[in-house]
């Protein structure tokens, strides 16, 4: 009996889009004789979404076509059972599920939202917990928690929005205290939305701005020298992982753009020592050398470092780590984890000799082994101490209730 999927995509994010795109990919990528699959696209409105349309990007061109034809469902359980029922008086099952698989990306479906509702409602699902989303999401909690197990990361400072707002003359000295130039990011989105650099007081007040429309909390971190960035993929959980090869991340600027990432800001060829992989959308897109240009005891470095961050994190599934390296220094950083990363860093994967297949297969084996974990340990007593209850107290215990 094939397993029933429902494949998660969407939701209310700026990277909404390369959502779809990841998501997309990867059904089409699953192993049709394994699994049934439901696609699940959540609407920048929030509202749910799915049948065999949205298997298509091109459906996506035009999102009224999507709900007229689509049906709009909500997700829930009922008798053990985890349903897709289409919304209003007469509720109807459209589908059921076995286990959920969120490829999400950004604040409220990828940072723990989404996961702590389907932890709710009870059902397996593939990627990270609700801790490790959160934390994964969000760079002043993950730093912290780097900093806090000696991993190596940027000197940096974060505030908040109002902060700055209130009292731009103390943020700015905070901020000052770094080295110039420095990097300034919203704290919780990802695909490098929102991010800017800054050489000096009059663009680090520009970059601020920038950072402040898209988030409440804002990291500013000092650059790295000579910098090389690379990325690795985790896969695994808190028992077990392995990593992929490394890749080297090749951009014009002085990060990976979003437009270079996803929209095509560079040729979208790969630059490698190894068969060329064809030219794809999403993060396949972005120019890259794999393996990345290290010495062997650089590339054992940067596969130790990206295990414990895994770790120290708790996260499950398959995540990308990426690290920023000095080379006159020889210094190796960890810039951030991606727990749902673009495309599910798949190429990096082939060409560790796992196609795409093979990958989306291993996470749901792995969210299969999490949910048994999870179920196997106690989260609540049958015994109830309102046994016994009334309006003047509780039976066995003294005083009443005022």
């Amino acid at each position: 009996m094939k397993i029933k999927v429902g494949v998660i995509f969407g939701g209310e994010s700026v990277e909404h889009e390369v959502s779809i795109i990841s998501a997309v990919q990867a059904m089409n990528k699953m192993d049709e004789e394994k699994y049934d699959i439901i696609p699940i696209y959540i609407t920048k409105e929030k509202e749910w979404y799915t049948g065999a349309m949205l298997r298509d990007v091109e459906s996506y061109q035009d999102l009224n076509l999507i709900k007229k034809y689509a049906n709009n469902v909500i997700l829930c359980q009922k008798d053990g059972a985890f349903l897709l029922q289409s919304k209003g008086f007469l509720k109807k099952v459209i589908a059921d599920i076995d286990i959920a698989f969120p490829i999400v990306h950004g604040t409220n479906v990828e940072d723990g939202v989404l996961q702590g509702y389907l932890q709710t409602i009870g059902i397996p699902y593939v990627g990270p917990n609700v801790y490790a989303a959160a934390v994964g999401q969000d760079k002043v909690y993950m730093r912290d928690i780097f900093k806090a197990n000696d991993l190596p990361i940027p000197t940096y400072t974060w505030f908040y929005d109002v902060e700055y707002k209130n009292n731009q003359e103390d943020v700015m000295k905070r901020i000052e205290s770094l080295k110039y130039p420095v990097i300034v990011k919203p704290a919780t989105t990802g695909s490098s939305v929102g991010i800017g650099t800054a050489k000096n007081k009059e663009e680090l007040e520009k970059a601020i701005e920038e950072a402040i429309v898209y988030d409440q909390k804002i990291i500013v971190e000092e650059m790295i020298s000579n910098l090389m960035e690379v990325n690795i993929a985790v896969l695994g959980n808190y028992e077990q992982q392995e990593v992929s090869v490394i890749e080297e991340v090749l951009s014009k600027q002085a990060f990976l753009t979003y437009e270079e990432k996803y929209i095509g800001g560079g040729k979208g060829k790969l630059a490698s020592k190894m068969t060329p992989m064809k030219s794809s959308k999403g993060m396949m897109s972005a120019d890259r050398k794999v393996p990345a240009d290290l010495t062997k005891k650089q590339e054992e470095e940067v596969k130790k470092i990206a295990l414990k961050a895994f770790k120290v994190l708790g996260s499950s599934g398959n995540a990308r780590i990426d690290m920023l390296i000095d080379t006159k220094a020889k210094k190796t950083y960890v810039n951030e984890i991606n727990s749902i990363p673009g495309s599910l860093a798949c190429y990096l994967w082939e060409y560790a000799g796992r196609d795409f297949s093979d990958l989306l297969d291993d996470m749901i084996n792995i969210a299969i082994k999490d949910y048994k974990k999870r179920i196997s340990k106690t989260h609540s007593f049958k015994s109830n101490i309102l046994e016994g209850f009334t309006a003047n107290g509780v039976k066995g215990m003294k005083g009443k209730l005022k």
